[in-house]
């Protein structure tokens, strides 16, 4: 570790000539109001209170371990120990990242689990990937290429890690092959990067890493993949998180704080032999903490990309990228949970929850190209999809929050909640505690009381959803934190997939 964190130092880029006198711009107004909900037809099994919650009274009665559906059925599903932080899918395939140390408690099969679903109703296991960057917790950085059939992961053990990466081919994509067997897959033989997030390029030869503090960005050329090498690192903000690329390869869409910078990667597509990375644009917003991701799209071949803030009540924003310097927000989609209006439920409600509350994740298009429906992980508000097919008039058409799993913390060691069950109420879920007690409708020692009508320790009374949900025809698959790999089916006529459904990030 101390040789790789060495070299990291010597080849870290400092910030690119002409970064600091890119524009930054500051967008404070906040979105007040929620996306209009989505009508529930037969077979649904509707949320109790308002949309996107799971309501204390729920959680105290049980009432949530039934979980909540609208226009959709459970197709099938593998728990096994639990979701990890995030899955990736290809083709018939499903692979369940790991969240360490909990997966080292499954002593049978530790490491990222492969899974079979070309039965969707019965999911089985093939394989478990147990080289470092596998074990090691992979977070955010389990990622695919569709195009060439690639599949890859760094070793993320408490928020960011650093050293270890591996990478498969998943041409049988029930039967990984590991194509790297050396620097990053060996523990006396480190690559030299931080991460937290990873992801590929569109044509699968860079797969980027990113650290969460500092910002450090790595480039990582696996167009060899036998032989992966660190091309680039870039200082480009106090803190990163994941980010989106557009389709050529020549623009990354960074998730910063409170905000995304847009960065020209062109020279490292290019594979410049001295590489500059200038920063085009900074854009922070108002409300939501941490931006998660971007999902670039096109509406009448203009460039856009859907972000979610992961913490804050940020929602989704829609935001026109045509010209990356002077971008423009057009719409903010939000649940009823997520607004200002609602910061009181959301507190009580929420104040249990591990780490996080309900708050969009991973979202993913059905079609690059005017996209008709985007589907999003929303932590505790389980899988929601909107229809998007008119950017300025964005609406919810269906849900999938799964069952909560109570009291199951010691059988599902690879669930970020089952790790975090024995805390109590987490730090990060004092901010809405302490914003309802400076409006003065909580008193300070009512926050934790019995009286206060809040389940005040994390007992797994809903699951998190954390993965991208990918579209499969008029089927979702994805994972959630306690419930695993799941499979759900659209109903009651509210989406019919384009003839060339295809999701925009490799998921």
């Amino acid at each position: 570790m101390l040789t790789a964190a060495v070299a990291l130092a010597v080849s870290c880029t400092a910030l690119a000539p002409g970064t600091a006198g890119a524009a930054v711009y500051n967008w404070p107004e906040i979105e007040q109001n929620a996306v209009p909900r989505a009508e529930c037809g037969p077979g649904s099994l509707p949320e109790t209170g308002v949309q996107g919650d799971v309501p204390a009274d729920d959680r105290l009665s049980g009432r949530s371990a039934a979980g909540y559906r609208c226009n959709t059925s459970f197709v099938g599903g593998l728990q096994q120990q639990g979701g990890g932080t995030l899955s990736a899918v290809y083709d018939h395939c499903s692979y369940t990242g790991t969240f360490f140390p909990g997966n080292l408690l499954n002593a049978a099969a530790p490491g990222v689990h492969v899974i079979d679903a070309s039965d969707p109703a019965n999911p089985v296991q093939t394989a478990s990937l147990d080289e470092p960057a596998m074990l090691g917790g992979t977070w955010e950085s389990l990622k695919v290429n569709t195009t060439r059939k690639l599949l890859a992961a760094t070793a993320v053990p408490v928020t960011t890690g650093t050293a270890y990466f591996s990478i498969y081919d998943i041409s049988d994509c029930a039967r990984p092959r590991l194509l790297n067997p050396g620097p990053g897959t060996d523990l006396t033989m480190p690559l030299p990067f931080m991460s937290h997030e990873g992801g590929f390029s569109p044509d699968g030869n860079t797969y980027w890493a990113t650290s969460t503090s500092p910002g450090l960005v790595t480039a990582i050329d696996v167009s060899d993949p036998s032989n992966p090498r660190v091309i680039w690192h870039g200082l480009q903000s106090l803190t990163a998180h994941g980010f989106g690329i557009s389709p050529d390869g020549n623009t990354m869409y960074l998730s910063i704080q409170n905000g995304i910078n847009i960065l020209d990667i062109s020279a490292i597509q290019r594979r410049d032999p001295y590489p500059v990375v200038p920063q085009i644009a900074t854009y922070h917003w108002g409300d939501g903490y941490f931006n998660q991701q971007a999902v670039p799209v096109t509406y009448a071949g203009r460039p856009h990309i859907f972000v979610g803030d992961e913490a804050g009540s940020g929602g989704v924003k829609l935001i026109d990228v045509t010209d990356p310097a002077r971008a423009v927000r057009k719409i903010t989609v939000k649940l009823e949970i997520n607004t200002p209006a609602r910061i009181a439920e959301h507190a009580r409600s929420a104040a249990g929850s591990p780490l996080f509350s309900y708050d969009a994740h991973y979202c993913v298009a059905d079609r690059p190209n005017d996209p008709t429906a985007l589907a999003c992980s929303w932590l505790g508000s389980g899988i929601r999809v909107f229809d998007v097919r008119d950017p300025e008039d964005i609406r919810e058409i269906a849900y999938f929050n799964p069952p909560a799993q109570t009291g199951k913390a010691f059988q599902l060691p690879n669930s970020v909640n089952s790790d975090l069950a024995f805390v109590g109420v987490p730090v990060w879920n004092f901010v809405p505690l302490a914003r309802e007690m400076l409006n003065g409708k909580l008193q300070p020692g009512q926050a934790l009381g019995p009286r206060s009508g809040m389940v005040t320790k994390n007992d797994m009374s809903a699951d998190m959803c954390l993965s991208p949900p990918v579209f499969r025809g008029t089927q979702i698959w994805t994972t959630c934190s306690d419930n695993g790999f799941l499979i759900f089916e659209l109903e009651n006529g509210v989406y019919t997939p384009p003839a060339d459904q295809e999701p925009t990030i490799g998921a």
